[in-house]
């Protein structure tokens, strides 16, 4: 499962056998954990699923994960290839 990124306390991070579906991260902090589908088509973020996100870590990780699309895409793209 590599790790994209590390910001802020947050590790968000691929599993590399779920390469098969759309672009997305898995993003932890402490005891929250979220997985966020992004939607390349239309530069926009979408929260699949989530435990123990508060709202305020809700935003905050959107943001990071918006902050860092670009890099998460190509990283992706890099790691999966043409899976």
């Amino acid at each position: 499962m590599p790790t994209v990124i590390l910001v802020r306390g947050w590790r968000v991070f691929f599993y590399s056998n779920e390469g098969n579906e759309p672009v997305h991260v898995h993003a932890r902090k402490d005891e929250a954990e979220c997985k966020m589908w992004l939607r390349v088509d239309i530069y926009d973020v979408e929260q699949a699923w989530a435990h123990k996100l508060s709202p305020q870590l809700q935003r905050e990780i959107r943001k990071i994960v918006f902050d860092h699309f670009d890099l998460i895409v190509e990283e992706w793209n890099n790691h999966f290839g043409g899976q």
